[in-house]
């Protein structure tokens, strides 16, 4: 990630003064962190439907819009903001579509995980009181992790997806992909070490 968090909380400072060469950057910043978020919420067999970049475009369209409304001063505030934009247009959009005809509500990826209640794309520590240094090494390293997949082939960020932050078996991987669970642990293997090669001591 080229920006530190210290030039993120400035930036946000800037924008919300009025100063728009500071906004474009902030929103530049962000958006592998908003597409890797809605690749997260989309379920694959709607991505054939929409694009997870539409859902993109739409959330950071909804957020240079309402951006007054943003009340927040601190990167977690803002990326939690954006954050909360999307999973309501990813459930706006799978909303659309489970109405939709041949359509089976129960092959639907829900948001939140049904044995934990987690968000399955959760910036939040686990320690219910972190400190202020906590919160920023976590926030860094997931603004780090979204800048890597956003970089990685379409097939190794989409397993990564499913495996790692959906948290998915990989029978589940292997029928969404339409590989065998053998080929898919495979490629989950080579994606693995393709993002440890790309973060290097990260």
């Amino acid at each position: 990630m080229s920006s530190s968090l210290s030039q993120w909380g400035e930036w946000i400072a800037q924008a919300r003064a009025g100063d728009a060469d500071a906004r474009d950057r902030l929103f530049g910043a962000c958006r592998s962190f908003v597409a890797v978020a809605a690749r997260v919420h989309m379920e694959r067999r709607l991505q054939a439907k929409v694009d997870a970049s539409d859902l993109v475009q739409q959330s950071l369209l909804e957020a240079h819009r309402g951006f007054d409304g943003f009340a927040g001063d601190t990167p977690q505030e803002w990326l939690g903001w954006l954050k909360q934009i999307v999973a309501h247009n990813a459930a706006d959009v799978i909303k659309h579509y489970r109405g939709a005809e041949k359509r089976d509500v129960g092959k639907e990826l829900p948001l939140v995980s049904p044995d934990t209640g987690i968000d399955q794309w959760d910036l939040t520590p686990a320690d219910p009181s972190p400190s202020p240094s906590q919160i920023a090494i976590g926030l860094e390293r997931e603004l780090i992790l979204a800048d890597a997949l956003e970089q990685l082939p379409e097939d190794y960020r989409e397993i990564l997806i499913l495996r790692s932050l959906q948290r998915l078996s990989f029978d589940e991987v292997a029928n969404r992909m339409g590989r065998s669970r053998g080929a898919c642990q495979m490629l989950w293997m080579r994606a693995v070490e393709r993002l440890r090669e790309m973060l290097g001591n990260e």
